[in-house]
């Protein structure tokens, strides 16, 4: 089992990437539009891996995942987000990465990062 926690407040682009994160290897997805909801999200089902916008219309993606992994403990984080120079603080181990997302390069980090992947990992 491999839950993807996604933080992203435009709706299309969450389900473009919940598709993607399926096809790499999440077997199951919840969403978020705010950062609230993203920390409500993850007390309702503990994510093993978050894809996360960095800016969203209530509040910010980074604080979500900071307070969530101060709840949870370490969490693998992919940022996605269209202007990568705002996310702050988005650290390593953290990896961030750019809008519009191509999914070689999107399924190879989440491959590389989710814990659930331990038998998919076969290169994008």
């Amino acid at each position: 089992m491999c839950h993807v926690l996604i933080i992203e407040d435009e709706w299309l682009i969450a389900c473009e990437i919940a598709a993607m994160a399926e096809r790499a290897g999440g077997t199951s997805v919840s969403m978020a539009a705010t950062q609230i909801d993203a920390i409500a999200e993850a007390r309702a089902e503990p994510p093993d891996v978050v894809l996360s916008d960095v800016q969203l219309r209530e509040g910010t993606g980074p604080l979500a995942v900071e307070a969530i992994i101060a709840e949870h403990g370490q969490i693998p984080v992919i940022f996605i987000t269209g202007t990568p120079e705002h996310c702050k603080p988005c650290e390593p181990p953290h990896v961030i990465l750019g809008k519009p997302l191509e999914e070689r390069i999107f399924t190879k980090a989440f491959r590389e990062r989710a814990p659930c992947n331990s038998g998919t990992n076969t290169g994008a």
